[in-house]
């Protein structure tokens, strides 16, 4: 089954949507794409290397690969243009996107 970018680009918008009145946000910070494994022979290094090449910071916690970009601004278009390119390759590798949180500026 394709993956439904369009659903996955609404939940990200709709996140900074529902945020509290008087809640805000960094202007900019690094940014955590999660991703879980889908299958158990996916290639984790392969997968790194890729998000490396894009410019992803990326480590594997557990069953998942956290891959960190930025500091970057915190917008929903930014981390939606980040979030595209790091679930294109996701997909190639057999992983699966699981959201975004902000990270720790380095």
């Amino acid at each position: 089954m394709a993956h439904n970018y369009d659903a996955q680009r609404r939940e990200t918008f709709e996140t900074f949507k529902s945020i509290p009145r008087g809640q805000t946000l960094p202007d900019t910070a690094v940014v955590d794409f999660l991703f879980f494994v889908e299958e158990d022979d996916a290639n984790w290094k392969a997968f790194e290397k890729a998000l490396t090449g894009k410019g992803f910071k990326a480590k594997k916690d557990g069953d998942t690969m956290v891959a960190s970009y930025g500091p970057m601004p915190v917008t929903p278009d930014a981390i939606w243009e980040r979030e595209r390119v790091a679930t294109e390759l996701a997909i190639a590798y057999d992983f699966y996107p699981d959201g975004w949180d902000l990270g720790q500026d380095d």
